[in-house]
């Protein structure tokens, strides 16, 4: 599979507790590309990024991500694939019993660094990436939620990864925060990290245009970049009620057919 592409997947089914959510995927992204994933909840966008990390496991298909192929990976590399993988999440999950600085360090451990010296300088790199080179010494609840955000990220960056995986980073954020928020994704994506953000803040997609990938009735399809302005609005033309979020629904599964709903 080419080299420049951090995820190519070619018909591959998606699976959440043996359910069938997405049938025939075939995607791919290459280094420093910014794409978002859209879909109503219950259409397969958390269990397709579960999929990208390998917590649900490739049964078909073809599926490399960072050079891993999915399909026949051997458990014990799981976690140095996951080391080229950033991952985003939307309520942060940071240690609230440790400083900004010992969450960064204990991701650092955790994933083989071992040099005090090496853990240091970067423990430095990545808060200064993030604009928070003074808040190592903070403890998460004396951080605002854009604040903390950012420590996500930085702690996403840590082992330089090929691939971000964003699940909805700004979903708890207000507007001027979200805007810092995706400014920052955006400057990461252009120093060679693929970005993949599932959101359904279609203002921002307006505001910060991107390709496009949308669940929708068990399939990933990509939306042409023309059709952007039509789904952040319910009043303009082309809009689907598929991409309006409705929190109360699980992951759907389909029929084990394949066929289009």
């Amino acid at each position: 599979m080419d080299s420049a592409k951090i995820v190519d997947l070619k018909d591959v089914s998606v699976f959440q507790k043996n359910a069938l959510v997405l049938t025939k995927v075939s995607i791919n992204c290459n280094s420093g590309e910014f794409i978002y994933l859209i879909g109503k909840t219950g259409t397969g966008k958390s269990s397709l990024l579960k999929t990208l990390y390998a917590e649900i496991p490739v049964i078909d298909g073809q599926a490399s991500v960072a050079g891993y192929n999915l399909l026949n990976i051997n458990p014990k590399e799981i976690p140095f694939l996951r080391r080229k993988i950033g991952i985003v999440f939307q309520d942060f999950q940071l240690l609230t019993d440790r400083s900004v600085d010992e969450n960064l360090l204990f991701v650092m451990k955790a994933t083989g660094w071992t040099d005090k010296s090496k853990m240091e300088t970067r423990l430095h790199e990545v808060l200064k990436m993030v604009g928070l080179t003074t808040k190592g010494h903070k403890m998460p609840h004396q951080l605002s939620g854009g604040e903390q955000q950012r420590i996500c990220i930085a702690r996403s960056l840590i082992n330089s990864p090929k691939l971000i995986l964003a699940d909805e980073p700004t979903g708890n954020l207000d507007p001027e925060t979200s805007a810092g928020i995706m400014e920052l994704l955006l400057e990461i994506s252009k120093t060679g990290s693929a970005v993949l953000m599932a959101t359904h803040n279609y203002n921002l997609i307006k505001q910060y245009p991107g390709r496009i990938l949308k669940c929708i009735n068990g399939r990933v399809i990509e939306v042409l970049s023309y059709e952007t302005e039509n789904i952040t609005s319910s009043f303009t033309p082309g809009f689907q009620s598929d991409d309006i979020d409705d929190p109360d629904e699980d992951e759907k599964p389909m029929p084990l057919g394949g066929h289009d709903i």
